[in-house]
């Protein structure tokens, strides 16, 4: 996602500011983002805070402040926001290294956006086991299609679908007898 240069007069974005990303055809406050649950609405803000921070750098915290600005930021699920967050900064290498093995090229070359919903995804099923993992994935499949480009949502699927199978391979095998039994 290319970023559009700040108009005349504006400042430059500082360190810890970035372009914002804004779901596609989404506008600040829309009733859509208002009527999503809390989960969601923290998965997305966590987009838009690890696309922030794979473009400018900075903390969890200094990302989290800038955060608090946006609309529905007090209707996110806080204590999921910080965990995506924190966890997406601080575990960036190891989330990374899973990632790695299912992508075609080095993570630094991905969109940030589709980067930043895969951090996300591969941090949930790291670490929110209480999440299926076909929830994980169909989540960070809605937050590509929201964010990213027109056919991330897709290499999105592809990447968390053998992830995931790395990951949690006794559900992801359970959940591929079932479905044959069918």
């Amino acid at each position: 996602m290319k970023s559009e240069p700040a108009p005349p007069g504006d400042p430059a974005p500082g360190p810890t500011a970035a372009p914002q990303v804004r779901a596609r055809g989404a506008r600040a406050g829309d009733s859509a983002s208002r009527a999503r649950n809390p989960r969601r609405r923290a998965r997305e803000l966590a987009v838009q805070g690890l696309y922030q921070w794979l473009l400018a750098g900075g903390t969890a915290d200094e990302v989290l402040e800038h955060l608090r600005e946006q609309d529905g930021f007090d209707r996110a699920d806080r204590a999921h926001l910080d965990a995506l967050m924190h966890g997406g900064i601080e575990q960036a290498g190891a989330l990374d290294a899973a990632i790695a093995r299912h992508v075609d090229r080095p993570t630094r070359q991905l969109s940030p956006v589709e980067h930043a919903v895969l951090m996300i995804g591969t941090y949930e099923l790291t670490h929110c086991l209480d999440v299926p993992y076909r929830v994980v994935i169909n989540e960070a499949v809605e937050l590509a299609k929201a964010f990213g480009g027109t056919d991330g949502h897709k290499y999105v699927n592809g990447v968390l679908d053998k992830t995931a199978a790395d990951l949690r391979p006794a559900e992801v095998a359970a959940r591929r007898a079932s479905g044959a039994q069918r």
